[in-house]
This record gives structure tokens, C-alpha cells and sequence, in this order.
């Protein structure tokens, strides 16, 4: 089974001020994909000459390229020039060259509000914005990841002793506020008080996520000798929102939140790495 997946999004040539951010990147989609089932997972370039293609000439290029059996599509599909290829017309063309075309309907989620969504990466992109990570994890499946890599940022958890790591990452960010989830710490896993946001009481300007991470009991983790201190690649799982990002009035009062932030979240998922 091959799966072709856009990379960038196809708004980057359409509209490019309107280009949505990317949930993951490709390089993360593409391993989700075959773990899933894919066999190989290709990168289609949106290019102004493949968007501007016919939805005939895309799909003969297809059939000239991988000789498919089936063509599984979702609901809301589009494809071609201005949009014009749709499921109905990707059935046609499908029946006319003898390939079979599988329609998957909507997918329905429930939220925490009980409200029921069709599910889809805009309104993932929603829920995370406004930090619903919870129920961007209904309509994922799994709860939402950061991955990137661990770089040097200002050392300054280490000045109140609650060390942080920053992380460099293409995945989107949630909405800024402190976030309960998990790291990635070479083959192990650790509590992690997940910070996301420009930083306003330390007069930050750049958004970014760092974590502190902790055993199960809410102690400082200690990472392994065996990483280095910066450059090693981790994994933030999202999975609880905790509070908005408030600015404090001096160090003092920042410092005494993050214990406190730091205890909710132990107390909530320790549990569940014991």
C-alpha cells in the first residue's frame, strides 16, 4: 500500500498567507502512516504545474506510475485544477480505467463539552490553539507529540533550581499555558511540566516549549550521562492543560507557581509511570 501525502500543504502555492501550520512534520506523518500499514509513504511537491493539472491528467499520472488496484480516498477529497476533482468524479475516473475507489465517510468525535465534530486536521489545529489538547487527542487518536531536538536556551530554571530543556521543533505548538504530559528521555519516559509561550515574566519574546522533567513523585529527573546536554532528540506527549500563561511579579512568585504546577501534575499522572 503507497500513500501520497502533500508536503508543504498545497496552500503554500495557492494562497501562501493562508497556509495552515502543520500539525507534524512530514518526517513524523510519514512514520505514523506506516506503522498504520502504509508500505511506503511519498512526498508529493505541490508544484504550479501539478496543482494546475486536470483531475484526468492527475489521476493518469497516477495509473502511469503505480499501477494501483484501489484508490482510497476521504469524503471531502479535492483534487486538480480549482479544485474540480471530487469523490464522485474520482469514482468515475477510477470505474473508467478499471481501478476500484473506496470513499472513508466522516469520522464523529465527542468532546469534552459533549459537543459532536466531524474530525479534521483544521479542527485539530483549533483545539490545539486554544490548548484543548485533551480534545485534540479525541480527534487524533493519541495525544498530541512535539518532537524535535533539545538545544541550550537561557539556563534560567537552573538559577531556581527547576531545570528546564528547550525544545526545537516543527510540530505545532498548543496555545501558550503550562501543559502536563510525558518526555522522551533516550528508552525511558519522564514527567514532564510543559511550559509553551513567549515567557512574558522573564520579558521572553520568542515562543517556544521547554519542560521540566521529573520522576513520578515530582522529583528532578536526572537525564543519563550517556546523553549530551544539548542535541539529542526528544518527544514531548501534551496531554493535560494545567493553567494560562500569567505574567508574575518577580521571580519569587514565578518560582513558587512552577512548584505548584509541578505538584498538580505529578499528583495527576505519576500514577501512570509507576
Amino acid at each position: 500500500m503507497i500513500a501520497l501525502s502533500f508536503d508543504p500543504h498545497p496552500m503554500s502555492i495557492i494562497a501562501p498567507d493562508r497556509v495552515p501550520e502543520s500539525i507534524e512534520p512530514f518526517e513524523v506523518r510519514s512514520r505514523r502512516l506506516c506503522e498504520l500499514g502504509a508500505d511506503e509513504v511519498v512526498r508529493l511537491e505541490p508544484t504550479p504545474e501539478l496543482l494546475g493539472q486536470s483531475p484526468e491528467a492527475f489521476v493518469d499520472s497516477l495509473v502511469q506510475r503505480y499501477a494501483p488496484d484501489l484508490f482510497v480516498e476521504g469524503h471531502d477529497f479535492h483534487f486538480g485544477k480549482r479544485r474540480a476533482g471530487t469523490p464522485a468524479v474520482l469514482r468515475e475516473l477510477g470505474e473508467a480505467r478499471g481501478i476500484g475507489v473506496e470513499v472513508v465517510g466522516p469520522v464523529r468525535v465527542v468532546l469534552t463539552n459533549q459537543f459532536v465534530e466531524t474530525a479534521s486536521s483544521s479542527l485539530v489545529r483549533w483545539l490545539l490553539g486554544h490548548g484543548r489538547v485533551r480534545d485534540a487527542a479525541y480527534v487524533l487518536g493519541r495525544d498530541h507529540e512535539l518532537t524535535g531536538t533539545v538545544m541550550k536556551g537561557q539556563q534560567l530554571g537552573r538559577t531556581i533550581g527547576i531545570p528546564t530543556i528547550n525544545l526545537s521543533t516543527e510540530s505545532m505548538l498548543p496555545g501558550d499555558g503550562v501543559y502536563g504530559g510525558f518526555a522522551r528521555v533516550g528508552e525511558s519516559w519522564a514527567l514532564a511540566a510543559i511550559n509553551v509561550g513567549t515567557r512574558p515574566s522573564v520579558d521572553g519574546v520568542e515562543r517556544r516549549a521547554e519542560a521540566h522533567l521529573m520522576n513520578p513523585d515530582g522529583s528532578a529527573f536526572d537525564v543519563p550521562s550517556s546523553l549530551d546536554e544539548y542535541g539529542w532528540e526528544t518527544t514531548l506527549r501534551v496531554t493535560s492543560w494545567v493553567r494560562d500563561q500569567v505574567k508574575f511579579e518577580g521571580i519569587g512568585a514565578l518560582t513558587a507557581q512552577i512548584r505548584r504546577d509541578c505538584a498538580r501534575i505529578a499528583e495527576l499522572l505519576g500514577p501512570s509511570l509507576v
